[in-house]
């Protein structure tokens, strides 16, 4: 499970002209899934991210987490994090995982995220053709692949 994480003062995802999601300060999270990922990867995933100190303290230091600066996000499925691009100029998708694998573990790291934060997060719709704005706000942009805990 790969995630791209980014320290935003604004974000949006906007599906077929409708926005579903909003937030003023927090993080965007763009989560990749692949085949073999399970609910122990959610967990410390889920854990990495709100606990992970990128937010700036009284003294302009990065020392505070989502959860300690109240923070909001938005989370958007996005299983082009798992692009190869070994060969030629066409990325291959073949790493992602298939749609009936990765639906059902991005909706259980929705909740475990919402639960560890303590509040709803927004989302886009799986699948779907989405328009995400941000405004990265530093910018930060931190990639998390849970295989690292390995």
């Amino acid at each position: 499970m790969r995630a791209v994480i980014q320290r935003v003062s604004e974000a949006s995802v906007t599906v077929d002209h409708k926005v579903c999601s909003v937030i003023h300060g927090g993080l965007l999270i763009l989560l990749g899934i692949e085949e073999e990922d399970t609910d122990e990867d959610i967990e410390w995933l889920c854990r990495k991210i709100i606990n992970m100190r990128i937010f700036n303290d009284n003294k302009g230091v990065m020392n505070e987490s989502l959860l300690s600066v109240d923070g909001d996000a938005i989370i958007v499925s996005q299983f082009t994090l798992h692009a190869s691009t070994k060969k030629g100029n066409r990325p291959s998708y073949i790493n992602a995982a298939k749609p009936d694998t990765a639906e059902p573990l991005y909706e259980r790291f929705v909740e475990k995220f919402e639960a560890d934060l303590g509040k709803k997060v927004g989302t886009g719709v799986f699948g779907a053709d989405m328009k995400v704005m941000i405004l990265n706000d530093g910018p930060v942009t931190i990639i998390i692949d849970s295989k690292e805990k390995r």
